[in-house]
């Protein structure tokens, strides 16, 4: 790795906005692997496109091990066609699942609005009662 190309981790935790706790704690599941400087990481544009593809994933909805899987299919060596493909897959999946959730979440609005109003009808009735 040429040291142009290397970020520190204070540089990560800038660039995206994670702290160094999220970074050691990625790299104790293997998902980075920064080199080593003494006791400074030191990643690489393959880190960082990994870390990327990571917070992506994790703002999505998939999970850790979902990333792992999706990242390692990129060493297959056929220029992350495989990668692509099965990511592809998964995101239709993960907008179905979400689709569904947004629609529940709608509904539950819709209801819980109801509910509020209903409550604050009965909280004015109490207080016209205790005025009288």
């Amino acid at each position: 790795m040429k040291d142009d190309d290397a970020m520190t981790i204070r540089q990560m935790c800038d660039m995206f906005n994670v702290t160094a706790r999220t970074l050691r704690f990625y790299e104790s599941k293997e998902l980075l692997s920064p080199a080593r400087d003494g006791q400074r990481r030191l990643y690489s544009k393959r880190d960082r496109a990994r870390l990327k593809l990571i917070l992506r994933g994790k703002r999505f909805g998939f999970s850790l091990e979902e990333a792992r899987q999706l990242l390692e299919l990129y060493e297959r060596g056929d220029n992350g066609k495989t990668q692509l493909a099965r990511t592809y897959e998964q995101a239709c999946e993960r907008l179905k699942v979400m689709e569904s959730q947004y629609q529940e979440l709608g509904e539950a609005i819709i209801d819980l609005k109801k509910h509020l109003e209903w409550g604050a009808q009965q909280l004015a009735a109490a207080d016209l009662k205790a005025a009288e």
